[in-house]
């Protein structure tokens, strides 16, 4: 946690603003049942994307054993498990466990990652209604502080570029 923005953990549920508090129009406060699975949503898009993330975070919220500032926790702390589940991919993927020998493939550890990517922006849609909007400001700011004026054209470079395999 950096010094110059402390984001302290919400307090339980005491106000409306609250980010785990479900607003009255909300799914989850209207009818459990109406949140009770994730509807498939085309990701091949950003809104798609996060129209998962939305029903996703939804589904769970509906599901949850524990509310206010322990659900906030337990989902953060996913995080933590499914970066285990990435490392313990590479370990089987490069068969460093003489015990075990190779048991994941290079194609688990992209999986295991893709989880891990997911898990973390369920975890900001829970903290904020606003992930997406928050998520691509913060890739703009890091992206502009890394790559500089090349930010918005450095990645198309090389989606346009042929395959390096």
């Amino acid at each position: 946690m950096s010094d110059t923005h402390p984001s302290p953990i919400p307090n339980p549920p005491v106000s409306p603003s609250f980010p785990f508090s479900p607003s009255p129009a909300s799914p989850t406060a209207a009818s459990p049942s109406a949140a009770s699975s994730p509807s498939p949503a085309s990701c091949s898009s950003p809104d798609g994307l996060w129209d998962s993330v939305d029903g996703l975070h939804a589904w769970l919220d509906a599901h949850r054993a524990v509310g206010g500032r322990e659900a906030l926790l337990l989902r953060v702390l996913k995080l933590s498990e499914e970066v285990g589940e990435v490392a313990e991919a590479v370990i089987g993927a490069t068969g460093q466990n003489p015990r075990k020998g190779t048991t994941h493939s290079w194609e688990d550890v992209g999986s295991e990652l893709c989880d891990v990517a997911l898990t973390a922006l369920v975890a900001l849609r829970s903290l904020t209604p606003d992930a997406g909007e928050v998520f691509t400001r913060h890739v703009a700011q890091v992206a502009a502080r890394s790559l500089g004026p090349d930010a918005r054209t450095a990645g198309r470079e090389r989606r346009e570029a042929p395959p390096s395999r």
